[in-house]
Formats: C-alpha cells, structure tokens, sequence
C-alpha cells in the first residue's frame, strides 16, 4: 500500500491511491458510518426535529462509547443531560466526514480541497479509533506487528490499522 498525501500546488491536498486502497478505505467508513447511525430520537417533534436523543446512557459498545465518550466522567447526570443534547449532532458530523471520504476516495490521484481534506483526517481519526478499540490496540501494538507473522490471522487487520496510522499522518503533516 502506498497511499499518501502532499501539499497540493495552488492549494490544498494532493492524495494518490490505488484500486486496493480505495477499496479498503470505503469498506472501513461504510462500516463507520453504519455503526454512527443517528440514534433513537424522543417522539415529541420538537426534541427530534433539533436532534435531542431519546436515550442518555454511555453506548454499551465500547467503540460507541470511544467515539462518544462521556463529557463529565465524574459526574454521570451532567453526562447524560450533554449526550442527549450533543450526541446526535456528533454523529451526524462523523456521517457527514464519512460521505466526504466516500465521494472523493478513488483510484489514483485527486486534489482535495482544506475542508475535504480536514473531512478526511477527522474520519480516518474516527476509522482509527473504532479499529484500534476492536483489535484493543496498546502503545506496544506497533512492536507487535514488527514481530508477528504473515501467517497469523491477525496480520491483515493489524497491518491495515498500521496503514491508517502512516495515511493519516501523512494528511496531517500534508496539511500543515
């Protein structure tokens, strides 16, 4: 894999990608983008109609509850009251990254605008994170990977987050 950004001239960020890359990239933020799914809103339509959530419970999955994690740990009911306010907008905004991603991630290259490309790195971010909760990704992981096998079955997935960490850093260092 080879993906990278640059500077663009005029601009901007130059991304290049293959078949592969792109094919990985749109799988991970489909699936993100379905995990982010806007959640249960209050059947009274003014709280739905700006986005109060019907639920105020830290999410049980612990992708959820990395992704949107709670505002005031030490206080539950001022967590909860911020989640039931906030939440749906957040996840709007990870949906809204995400189709960013997906409508400009082709096979080979493509110039991103600052907006797109600030998109991109939030949703590679949000890709990251719920990949490395998965896998339970440690400060030692990168050792690990240096280590493991092509054999062991893990090593597609670790390799793909190794992949993630190396495309967003080059977006990051591309962009500023």
């Amino acid at each position: 894999m080879n993906g990278n950004f640059a500077p663009a001239p005029g601009g901007g960020v130059a991304l290049r990608l293959d078949a592969g890359e792109v094919a990985i990239l749109r799988s991970l933020v489909s699936q993100l983008m379905g995990l982010v799914e806007p959640p249960e809103t209050h059947d009274d339509p003014l709280a739905r109609a700006v986005g109060i959530s019907a639920s105020a419970a830290t999410p049980a999955d612990p992708v959820l509850a990395r992704l949107f994690p709670d505002a005031y740990p030490e206080d539950p009911e001022a967590a909860g009251e911020f989640r039931r306010y906030t939440e749906g907008q957040l996840r709007e905004g990870k949906r809204a990254d995400a189709a960013v991603v997906l409508e400009t991630a082709n096979p080979g290259e493509a110039v991103l605008d600052a907006e797109q490309a600030r998109a991109w790195l939030r949703s590679l971010n949000d890709v990251r994170l719920a990949l490395g909760v998965r896998l339970e990704v440690t400060e030692d992981t990168h050792e690990e990977i240096a280590r493991m096998s092509e054999d062991d079955p893990r090593y597609p997935v670790f390799v793909t987050y190794d992949w993630l960490t190396f495309l967003q850093d080059s977006l990051v260092r591309a962009l500023w």
